[in-house]
């Protein structure tokens, strides 16, 4: 689910929607160092779990990110808080989010963690491998990824089945 562009307020907070979209990613204590654009990769350092991992890293997202680089020109982090020496809060970016899907009318209440549920979902709608999800999301067990992953019923409805592929001589001959 992308948020409309008008809704995402302040600049700060609408780099980090785009990162929580786009990757699936916890974004709160990235450092620009973890943003690669030589190898298009964002490096999530010690995150929930305390597993390393790369996640892809958008041509779109970086665009937005040097962007934001310009007119901020970060400290340490990524995406600061009050002070450049201080992280941007995970519930600052919880409130603003929140706030940026009531101004959008979005129902129900839109979070961070809506936004990774429906990142993982539209990779499984457009056909990457529920594998490649579990490690995109930093997830242990396939088990977790299954349960970020919602599968729409008009997607259902354009799986080929497997009998439908053979000759429909071989499925009435009964020899």
């Amino acid at each position: 689910m992308a948020l409309p562009a008008a809704a995402w307020k302040p600049l700060r907070a609408s780099h980090s929607y785009h990162s929580l979209d786009g990757d699936g990613s916890r974004v709160t204590h990235l450092r620009p160092a973890d943003i690669d654009s030589a190898s298009m990769v964002i490096r999530i350092r010690q995150p929930k779990g305390g597993r390393d991992r790369a996640v892809m890293l958008s041509i779109q997202l970086l665009h937005a990110l040097r962007a934001y680089w310009r007119v901020y020109r970060p400290g340490p982090w990524l995406f600061y808080g009050n002070a450049k020496e201080r992280p941007l809060a995970p519930r600052s970016v919880q409130r603003a989010v929140r706030k940026a899907g009531e101004d959008a009318g979005i129902t129900p209440r839109v979070t961070p963690h809506t936004l990774r549920h429906s990142c993982a979902t539209h990779l499984l709608e457009r056909g990457t491998s529920v594998r490649h999800i579990q490690e995109l999301l930093g997830h242990r067990s396939i088990q977790t990824t299954l349960r970020y992953t919602r599968v729409s019923p008009q997607h259902l409805s354009g799986v080929v089945s497997p009998l439908d592929r053979l000759p429909l001589e071989r499925l009435l001959d009964p020899d």
